[in-house]
Protein backbone atom coordinates (compact mmCIF):
# COMPACT_ATOMS: atom_id res chain seq x y z
CA UNK A 1 0.00 0.00 0.00
CA UNK A 2 1.25 3.25 -0.65
CA UNK A 3 2.07 6.00 2.08
CA UNK A 4 0.98 9.00 -0.87
CA UNK A 5 -2.50 6.96 -1.44
CA UNK A 6 -3.35 6.51 2.29
CA UNK A 7 -2.52 10.34 2.84
CA UNK A 8 -4.88 11.06 -0.16
CA UNK A 9 -7.54 9.02 1.30
CA UNK A 10 -7.62 10.43 4.63
CA UNK A 11 -7.49 13.75 3.31
CA UNK A 12 -10.63 13.45 1.20
CA UNK A 13 -12.30 11.56 4.02
CA UNK A 14 -11.76 14.94 6.00
CA UNK A 15 -12.91 16.92 3.21
CA UNK A 16 -15.57 15.00 2.78
CA UNK A 17 -17.16 14.71 6.77
CA UNK A 18 -16.36 18.87 6.49
CA UNK A 19 -19.12 18.86 3.64
CA UNK A 20 -21.26 16.33 4.25
CA UNK A 21 -21.31 15.43 7.98
CA UNK A 22 -19.73 12.07 9.35
CA UNK A 23 -23.50 10.16 8.82
CA UNK A 24 -23.93 12.02 5.32
CA UNK A 25 -20.22 10.61 4.11
CA UNK A 26 -20.03 8.27 1.34
CA UNK A 27 -16.99 6.12 1.36
CA UNK A 28 -17.61 6.11 -2.94
CA UNK A 29 -17.30 10.02 -2.64
CA UNK A 30 -14.02 9.48 -0.43
CA UNK A 31 -12.19 7.75 -3.14
CA UNK A 32 -13.39 9.93 -6.22
CA UNK A 33 -12.06 12.55 -4.25
CA UNK A 34 -9.11 11.20 -3.31
CA UNK A 35 -8.75 9.27 -7.22
CA UNK A 36 -8.67 6.02 -6.05
CA UNK A 37 -11.40 3.27 -5.92
CA UNK A 38 -13.49 2.26 -3.31
CA UNK A 39 -11.89 -0.92 -2.41
CA UNK A 40 -8.07 1.12 -1.52
CA UNK A 41 -9.97 1.85 1.70
CA UNK A 42 -10.93 -1.34 2.52
CA UNK A 43 -7.67 -2.33 2.24
CA UNK A 44 -6.36 -0.30 4.48
CA UNK A 45 -9.45 0.43 6.94
CA UNK A 46 -12.40 -1.79 7.50
CA UNK A 47 -15.08 0.33 8.18
CA UNK A 48 -16.16 3.81 8.17
CA UNK A 49 -15.52 4.25 11.87
CA UNK A 50 -11.95 3.07 11.80
CA UNK A 51 -11.15 5.68 8.93
CA UNK A 52 -12.89 8.16 11.09
CA UNK A 53 -10.64 7.04 13.71
CA UNK A 54 -7.44 7.40 11.67
CA UNK A 55 -8.18 10.52 10.33
CA UNK A 56 -8.91 12.39 13.13
CA UNK A 57 -5.54 10.93 14.99
CA UNK A 58 -3.36 11.41 12.26
CA UNK A 59 -4.82 14.90 11.06
CA UNK A 60 -3.81 16.78 14.39
CA UNK A 61 -7.31 17.04 16.44
CA UNK A 62 -5.91 15.24 19.62
CA UNK A 63 -3.84 17.89 21.24
CA UNK A 64 -0.65 17.52 22.80
CA UNK A 65 0.51 18.32 26.00
CA UNK A 66 2.41 21.65 27.13
CA UNK A 67 5.80 22.01 28.14
CA UNK A 68 6.05 23.69 31.55
CA UNK A 69 6.16 27.65 31.15
CA UNK A 70 7.14 28.00 34.58
CA UNK A 71 3.64 29.88 35.47
CA UNK A 72 0.34 28.96 35.16
CA UNK A 73 -0.37 32.15 33.80
CA UNK A 74 1.88 31.04 31.00
CA UNK A 75 1.35 27.36 30.61
CA UNK A 76 -2.65 28.71 30.28
CA UNK A 77 -1.63 31.27 27.53
CA UNK A 78 0.47 28.18 25.53
CA UNK A 79 -2.28 25.78 26.54
CA UNK A 80 -5.19 28.50 24.69
CA UNK A 81 -2.96 29.15 21.84
CA UNK A 82 -2.63 25.52 20.72
CA UNK A 83 -6.04 25.36 20.75
CA UNK A 84 -7.04 27.96 19.26
CA UNK A 85 -4.20 26.85 16.43
CA UNK A 86 -6.45 23.66 16.40
CA UNK A 87 -10.08 24.99 16.53
CA UNK A 88 -8.80 27.81 13.78
CA UNK A 89 -8.18 25.25 10.98
CA UNK A 90 -11.18 24.88 8.35
CA UNK A 91 -12.07 21.53 8.63
CA UNK A 92 -11.30 21.19 12.66
CA UNK A 93 -13.65 23.96 12.33
CA UNK A 94 -16.87 21.67 10.45
CA UNK A 95 -16.10 18.49 11.47
CA UNK A 96 -15.55 19.11 15.23
CA UNK A 97 -19.37 20.46 16.25
CA UNK A 98 -20.47 17.55 13.87
CA UNK A 99 -18.21 15.27 15.91
CA UNK A 100 -19.99 16.47 19.16
CA UNK A 101 -23.25 16.47 17.66
CA UNK A 102 -23.01 13.09 16.23
CA UNK A 103 -21.93 11.42 19.92
CA UNK A 104 -24.68 13.13 21.15
CA UNK A 105 -27.00 11.32 19.64
CA UNK A 106 -25.10 8.10 20.41
CA UNK A 107 -23.28 7.70 17.40
CA UNK A 108 -20.36 5.01 16.79
CA UNK A 109 -18.49 8.14 16.81
CA UNK A 110 -18.88 8.65 20.42
CA UNK A 111 -16.02 6.68 21.62
CA UNK A 112 -13.20 8.95 19.07
CA UNK A 113 -14.53 11.96 20.94
CA UNK A 114 -14.28 10.64 24.56
CA UNK A 115 -10.61 10.22 23.29
CA UNK A 116 -10.13 13.65 22.25
CA UNK A 117 -11.65 14.97 25.40
CA UNK A 118 -9.11 12.35 27.48
CA UNK A 119 -6.37 13.39 25.05
CA UNK A 120 -7.68 17.53 26.02
CA UNK A 121 -8.13 16.95 29.51
CA UNK A 122 -4.45 15.32 30.02
CA UNK A 123 -2.59 17.89 29.06
CA UNK A 124 -4.86 20.18 31.31
CA UNK A 125 -4.51 18.22 34.75
CA UNK A 126 -0.95 17.99 34.10
CA UNK A 127 -1.01 22.02 33.34
CA UNK A 128 -3.00 21.85 36.63
CA UNK A 129 -0.81 19.83 38.51
CA UNK A 130 1.88 21.55 37.51
CA UNK A 131 0.43 24.80 39.31
CA UNK A 132 -0.40 22.98 42.08
CA UNK A 133 3.15 21.89 42.26
CA UNK A 134 4.51 26.00 42.15
CA UNK A 135 1.51 26.76 44.99
CA UNK A 136 -0.51 28.49 42.43
CA UNK A 137 -3.23 26.33 42.79
CA UNK A 138 -4.58 24.57 46.08
CA UNK A 139 -4.29 20.93 46.25
CA UNK A 140 -8.15 20.42 46.58
CA UNK A 141 -9.07 22.28 43.49
CA UNK A 142 -11.90 20.63 41.31
CA UNK A 143 -9.87 18.82 38.25
CA UNK A 144 -13.01 18.05 36.43
CA UNK A 145 -13.86 21.34 36.52
CA UNK A 146 -10.86 22.99 35.97
CA UNK A 147 -10.92 20.98 32.83
CA UNK A 148 -14.03 22.11 31.63
CA UNK A 149 -13.59 26.03 32.21
CA UNK A 150 -10.15 25.71 30.39
CA UNK A 151 -11.31 25.51 26.83
CA UNK A 152 -15.07 26.15 27.28
CA UNK A 153 -14.60 30.39 26.26
CA UNK A 154 -12.64 29.80 23.28
CA UNK A 155 -14.64 26.95 21.96
CA UNK A 156 -17.63 29.02 22.25
CA UNK A 157 -16.13 31.96 20.85
CA UNK A 158 -14.65 30.08 17.97
CA UNK A 159 -16.39 27.45 16.57
CA UNK A 160 -20.53 28.05 18.26
CA UNK A 161 -20.35 31.77 17.28
CA UNK A 162 -17.32 31.76 14.88
CA UNK A 163 -15.71 34.29 16.18
CA UNK A 164 -11.81 35.18 15.40
CA UNK A 165 -10.59 35.35 19.04
CA UNK A 166 -7.08 37.58 19.25
CA UNK A 167 -3.94 37.37 21.18
CA UNK A 168 -5.55 39.93 23.80
CA UNK A 169 -8.73 38.26 24.14
CA UNK A 170 -6.42 35.08 24.79
CA UNK A 171 -4.79 36.92 27.59
CA UNK A 172 -8.09 38.34 29.03
CA UNK A 173 -9.25 34.71 29.43
CA UNK A 174 -5.84 33.58 30.95
CA UNK A 175 -6.93 36.55 33.40
CA UNK A 176 -10.50 35.35 34.06
CA UNK A 177 -9.53 31.62 34.14
CA UNK A 178 -6.30 32.46 36.70
CA UNK A 179 -9.15 33.80 38.86
CA UNK A 180 -11.42 31.78 38.69
CA UNK A 181 -9.23 28.38 39.15
CA UNK A 182 -7.92 29.85 42.48
CA UNK A 183 -11.46 30.17 43.37
CA UNK A 184 -12.62 26.65 43.02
Amino acid sequence: MRDEVTDSLLRAFLEEWAVHGYAALSLERVAARAGAGKAAIYRRWPSKLALAVDAVQKFGMVLTDVADKGALRNDLEAYLLMLRRALRHRLVRKILPDLYAEASRGSELAPVLKDLSVSRRRGGVSLIERAIGRGELPAVIDRELAMDMIPASLYWGMIVTRRRITRVQIQRQVDALVAGLQAI
